[in-house]
């Protein structure tokens, strides 16, 4: 489950902004990038995220997509679909057509589909590296280092829309070599949901088997 969630690469308890001396620009570029994400009620995105490890000659490639709504997410990506109310988490595996419940608990060294857009007010410095060209729109891209030097990620790096302060695509890099490269292909702001959005209704899986680990 961790592999999936490392793709977004991404606690989401981090709201308070960080102590640590930061790059001023770096810091509007990403206070601009998050006031507009939390200003939607909900969105969803498309997106593909490779997994690569030069040592290791690995290269994978897998798509998914994703709805967000605060703290709340859920997550249909290679086989699986993640499910979190923000208080517990539903982790399906269709080819087993098997259900893990447990209580949704953050971990600041692993990065959640709701923590990306937060991700740098708490435990990261950050600075600006450059300006350029994705997919021909002008983007910022900003470099995030974790203050915890026993995190398992050593940095992030993000490329901002100059356009409009939207996440095009970013980077996870791990000290075991892994690196994971997000990028969003459709985004779909301010779409609707309700109740049952962030809910795992057993009732749609015929026969699925139920592990609590609660």
């Amino acid at each position: 489950m961790k592999k999936i969630l490392a793709l977004f690469a991404l606690s989401v308890s981090l709201f308070t902004t960080a102590t640590a001396q930061q790059d001023p620009k770096a810091g509007k570029i990403l206070d601009q990038m998050s006031a507009k994400y939390q200003a939607m009620k909900a969105f969803k995105a498309s997106f593909t995220q490779t997994l690569e490890n030069d040592a290791a000659k690995v290269k994978e490639n897998m798509s998914g997509d994703i709805t967000v709504s605060g703290q709340k997410f859920r997550l249909k990506m290679s086989g699986q679909e993640v499910i979190n109310d923000g208080k517990t988490m539903y982790t399906y595996m269709k080819a087993e057509n098997e259900v893990n419940i447990s209580d949704y608990e953050s971990d600041e060294q692993e990065i959640s589909p709701a923590q990306i857009y937060t991700l740098y007010k708490k435990g990261y410095k950050y600075s600006y590296v450059q300006q350029a060209k994705e997919a021909g729109e002008l983007v910022d891209i900003i470099e995030l280092a974790p203050e915890d030097r026993s995190n398992p990620i050593f940095k992030v790096r993000m490329k901002v829309s100059k356009t409009d302060n939207s996440v095009k695509s970013w980077q996870m890099f791990k000290k075991n070599g892994n690196r994971y490269t997000v990028k969003i292909n459709k985004f779909t702001p301010n779409v609707p949901v309700d109740a049952t959005t962030f809910a795992f209704d057993k009732a749609k899986y015929k026969g699925v088997k139920v592990i609590d680990l609660r």
